[in-house]
């Protein structure tokens, strides 16, 4: 719903520059492609970070039934092992007792008949003991077999896992690292500015860098100030040497009702029109790709301070430049898996 109501207010927005500014129809028509296009690729970038956050709650729950599993087979291999080394044992001892009975048999084969069929008989339980013993080991020896092939195969699938986690590990610390450093950049280039109307910081790997009203525009204006101007095009000087930044700039009001005007009707219209004309100056003589641009109002609703002081309406009354790396490596790793 709140997509719906953004995308009306821009749409009102650009039909009022066209009848203000006599923008012919193609154009008109090109912005609203521009404006669906980037709809589109936010809603993808959306898909692609959830998709990214199941993956690796699964891939790590994977990991750990792996682990379990590879735990009980090594267990259980080794009860068989020790199983086998007892049965062998017996086996021995078996197969001694035989021959041992063997020989007494030869002995007494002339001897007392009584004896002699004792004999025999204690040969036969000795033989079928033997030969259970033997059915035993045969047994044991192929269920060992069966679990060593199982451990490898799941020791290996462990290890290509674990791969797979060392590569999304590598690539998210270099995405870290790529925001650490644009960060810098950033704060090296507004050094003047910061502290002064303007913020940066890192949150969730993302740099936000937040200019208040003060700095960028007159009460209830849409038009820039100069020395907003001139922070934003060193912002953008910075922006063009990184190709691999998206770029979302996010208009903000404070809770006090717009008066509406011919060009303005609320404070969602003011918060789209005051990103659109940040998007403007950004583009004005510079090589950023406009794809890279995404212009959003908030309006009121996502205040930084909730209270209904002066203060707090004053902190609310911003601009927000959201730079995200793109993460096309680490989608890549994903869509494989």
């Amino acid at each position: 719903m709140q997509i719906r109501i953004k995308n009306s207010f821009l749409l009102f927005g650009i039909i009022a520059s066209i009848t203000f500014s006599c923008v012919p129809t193609r154009q008109f028509i090109e912005l609203k492609e521009k404006n669906l296009k980037c709809n589109e690729e936010r809603d993808l970038l959306k898909i692609k970070n959830e998709k990214l956050s199941v993956s690796n709650t699964e891939m790590d729950s994977k990991i750990e039934t792996l682990q379990k599993e590879i735990s009980k087979l090594i267990k259980d291999s080794t009860d068989r092992s020790r199983t086998l080394k007892e049965i062998r044992k017996e086996y021995n001892q078996l197969n001694q007792r035989f021959t041992y009975l063997q020989k007494a048999q030869d002995e007494l084969i002339k001897g007392n008949v009584q004896e002699t069929k004792r004999l025999l008989k204690e040969i036969q339980f000795t033989q079928e003991n033997l030969q259970k013993k033997e059915d035993e080991l045969r047994e044991l020896e192929v269920a060992l077999d069966s679990k060593k092939e199982n451990l490898e195969k799941l020791t290996s699938e462990l290890e290509n896992r674990n791969k797979k986690m060392l590569e999304l590990e590598e690539i998210l610390f270099q995405k870290d690292s790529v925001v650490n450093a644009l960060k810098n950049k950033v704060s090296a280039a507004l050094l003047g500015f910061e502290n002064n109307g303007l913020t940066i910081k890192l949150l969730h790997g993302k740099v936000y860098v937040s200019l208040e009203e003060q700095l960028l525009f007159g009460s209830g204006s849409i038009t820039v100030d100069p020395k907003g101007i001139s922070a934003l095009n060193k912002l953008a000087n910075v922006l063009e040497q990184n190709p691999d930044i998206n770029i979302m700039i996010e208009g903000h009001t404070d809770d006090v009702p717009y008066i509406s005007d011919a060009s303005i009707k609320d404070n969602w219209d003011l918060s789209v029109k005051r990103a659109t004309a940040i998007v403007r100056i950004l583009l004005d003589g510079s090589t950023i790709n406009p794809k890279r641009l995404i212009a959003v109002g908030r309006g009121e609703f996502m205040p930084v301070d909730p209270a209904k002081t002066k203060e707090a309406r004053q902190k609310n009354r911003r601009t927000e430049i959201i730079l995200t790396p793109k993460l096309n490596e680490l989608f890549k790793i994903l869509e494989n898996n």
